[in-house]
């Protein structure tokens, strides 16, 4: 065999080598850069869901200074309802619920007591379940889901008044809370709009 074809062979041998070499680092190179977008998209959505979170407590803690006495308890704007429809419709329901709940339990804890918050979290869970269906539907606007979201955070906490105080004649407030869930909807609602079509987040 001749000293050429003994030079071509090797050549031939060495070559697949460093191809297998340059796909390794090909390879390792794509993992590397899926690995930092997924860690830059991960500190992204920490910081988004912090920011919204932070604005349902300012919310919450400007629902303290505003009193609504029409002698039923439990009738309020609801100013946090705005956040969370935000966040439903941009981020979705996950996100929603999370927001939801820690913005629950921190303004129960900084503004009010466990009693607070357990009728904070059955209105806040029933309101999510039948805005995040209407959403679903796709029928309804964003005002029309946040009237009815208005309306089932009222009858959740009346559901479980009813429920706690082992006395049906709570029912009797059920009008009075639909109409409040209603007017509280339909600022909420009106407020969310303005804010949703505004904010340009991405899930």
């Amino acid at each position: 065999m001749s000293k050429s074809s003994k030079s071509t062979k090797k050549q031939a041998k060495k070559e697949p080598s460093k191809n297998n070499i340059k796909n390794r680092k090909n390879i390792k190179n794509s993992k590397d850069s899926k690995t930092s977008a997924t860690s830059r998209s991960s500190a992204k959505n920490v910081a988004v869901t912090g920011v919204f979170i932070a604005l349902a407590m300012v919310f919450s803690y400007i629902e303290t200074f505003i009193p609504i006495s029409v002698g039923v308890p439990g009738v309020k704007l609801g100013l946090a309802n705005i956040v969370t429809i935000v966040v439903l419709h941009k981020l979705g329901v996950g996100r929603a619920v999370l927001v939801s709940l820690i913005r629950i339990v921190l303004s129960a804890m900084l503004f009010g007591n466990i009693t607070v918050m357990l009728y904070s979290l059955a209105g806040a869970m029933v309101s999510l379940l039948v805005m995040t269906l209407l959403c679903k539907l796709k029928f309804f606007s964003i005002a029309g889901v946040s009237i009815a979201g208005g309306v089932a955070h009222n009858m959740g906490q009346l559901v479980l008044a009813m429920i706690m105080l082992a006395d049906q004649h709570v029912l009797y407030y059920a009008p009075v809370l639909i109409i409040s869930g209603t007017i509280a909807g339909i600022v909420t609602g009106i407020l969310a709009v303005a804010i949703t079509y505004r904010v340009n987040i991405d899930k």
